[in-house]
């Protein structure tokens, strides 16, 4: 077995680059760390993941055999928050409940159509 710190990053085809940007920012209060040309790379608070968005005319929005990526929460009290930000900020709710009781979820699309988690645990 080979040692790493864990998956560290994820990179997105997007139709429009700054919508994007603007989208993570205000649900998930991402970063731009790195920016060349189309393409970006975010860092969520206090965490050592990475999001690489890429624009392109093509391809977005497909999730291939990937279902969704997720965002766990620090504080269930949040979750409404976090769909209302999602919503306001350009994305749609997909649906939402509880995997038990106190341990809500919400799943959303971005801006591209990317299948989204927002849960507690």
């Amino acid at each position: 077995m080979v040692r790493t710190y864990g998956l560290t990053h994820l990179s997105l085809v997007v139709k429009d680059l700054e919508r994007s940007l603007r989208f993570y920012r205000k649900v998930f209060g991402s970063k731009v760390s790195w920016r060349e040309g189309s393409t970006a790379e975010v860092k969520t608070p206090g965490c050592h993941d990475v999001i690489v968005f890429e624009e392109r005319k093509r391809g977005f929005g497909k999730m291939g055999g990937v279902k969704h990526f997720g965002f766990r929460l620090m504080d269930p009290g949040d979750i409404d928050k976090a769909v209302k930000d999602s919503v306001t900020a350009g994305g749609t709710l997909l649906r939402r409940g509880e995997h038990a009781p106190g341990f809500p979820y919400a799943y959303v699309a971005d801006p591209d159509g990317y299948e989204v988690e927002i849960w507690y645990e």
